[in-house]
């Protein structure tokens, strides 16, 4: 699995970071993104559930 946030589709809503905090994180700006290390999902189960909450569908999972 590979994840990855569009930070130019982010609006700052922070689903993801409540969802699955040990994946996601907020920039100064509010912006989400994937924590370094963390881009295959660190494990954690709640990453396809932030990808449903994104309001803006910013988040993509990829399996490789």
């Amino acid at each position: 699995m590979r994840v990855s946030v569009d930070s130019e589709r982010c609006v700052g809503a922070a689903l993801c970071t409540m969802t699955a905090p040990g994946v996601f994180e907020q920039d100064d700006e509010g912006v989400s993104g994937v924590i370094p290390g963390s881009e295959d999902g660190a494990g954690d189960p709640k990453v396809h559930e932030a990808v449903r909450v994104c309001p803006v569908q910013a988040i993509s999972v990829a399996v490789e």
